[in-house]
């Protein structure tokens, strides 16, 4: 009985590790070899467009389902990027999405606004918000929007620019006001469901925050593994250090970049170079090492999720397309 206990015991632990891949992921090819130094985000918009941010320049380039440019926004107009009707509107971008019109939001911190323009970049407002760091287009025209020192995590600013709501309370991590509200900087991003999704950049053990469209918390995603503990300690001394000094806050992220699946929820977290994979109950699936065509390290700051691909970027070595992992059924 002891030996066939025994037996059964390893074999839920093998099934256990089956269920998690661990291996190296190399991109396939390099895409939009024109984009590299000052890259911000990828996200894929309706029929098929991919928008690209990238400041102080060229700015927000639009790409058709083809790959071919349509559209620029930019502080700079440069070939050969520039294209017909490019418009100097952007001061210095940290982010970007559209909505199932078309509609562009970019989030200026360089001018304190969310810019939102039509589907042929014509700017339709500005939206004073001091700090802007993310933004992801909601329903019915609304965005929320992420920042550096808001009281809340997320502001939700209707169609007309109107400050509707405001949630998500920061995380406790230390006494001094402005460094906890620095550690709770985050990234947004959403699924089909309607749900949003808050990346903590510099929270020790890295953490994907679900909400409600309306502003109800879900679940913690949250990578704790064995192997995460050293690091999430040394962040921690790092934390008790600054708060010490009383100097300004310098942390080097600990999350680098957040992508979901619009589809099912399940989220990707990048920590340098580093992919881990979850599905949509937080349990992890996968871990990766990223590398480029080239067998460079890779360290990502934005991961872009499709069905067949991975699209993940640098700054600056540029944008890097991958083979997704084929799921496989967990032993």
């Amino acid at each position: 009985m002891k030996i066939l206990a025994v037996m059964c015991l390893l074999a839920c632990v093998a099934g256990s590790v089956l269920a998690q891949e661990e291996g190296e992921l190399t991109a396939t090819r390099r895409i939009l070899p024109s984009i590299g130094p000052g890259l911000r985000t990828v996200k894929r918009g309706p029929h098929g467009r991919l928008y690209v941010l990238a400041s102080p320049s060229p700015g927000l380039v639009v790409f058709d389902a083809a790959g071919k440019q349509i559209l620029s926004i930019g502080e700079l107009a440069a070939a050969p990027l520039a294209a017909k009707g490019s418009r100097a509107l952007i001061t210095f971008a940290e982010d970007c999405d559209a909505d199932a019109e078309g509609k562009i939001y970019v989030a200026d911190r360089g001018a304190n606004l969310v810019q939102v323009f039509s589907p042929d970049g014509a700017l339709l407002r500005s939206i004073p918000v001091k700090n802007p760091i993310s933004v992801a287009a909601l329903p019915e025209g609304e965005v929320a929007v992420g920042t550096l020192r808001e009281q809340h995590l997320v502001m939700v600013f209707d169609k007309n620019g109107r400050d509707v709501r405001e949630f998500g309370d920061p995380e406790q991590l230390t006494e001094r006001e402005d460094l906890n509200r620095y550690l709770n900087i985050g990234e947004l991003a959403t699924d089909a469901q309607g749900h949003l999704y808050y990346a903590f950049v510099y929270m020790p053990e890295p953490t994907v925050r679900q909400y409600d469209r309306v502003g109800y918390a879900g679940q913690d995603v949250q990578y704790t593994a064995l192997e995460a503990w050293p690091a999430a300690q040394a962040a921690r001394k790092e934390i008790e250090r600054q708060e010490r000094r009383g100097e300004p806050p310098t942390l080097k992220p600990i999350l680098t970049a957040m992508g979901v699946d619009r589809t099912n929820g399940e989220i990707w977290m990048a920590l340098h170079n580093t992919l881990l994979h979850f599905d949509k109950e937080g349990n992890r699936r996968a871990s990766y090492q990223l590398y480029t065509p080239e067998g460079a390290r890779l360290e990502v700051n934005t991961i872009l999720v499709e069905k067949d691909h991975l699209i993940m970027g640098n700054d600056p070595l540029g944008i890097y397309e991958f083979d997704r992992p084929a799921k496989k059924t967990p032993q």
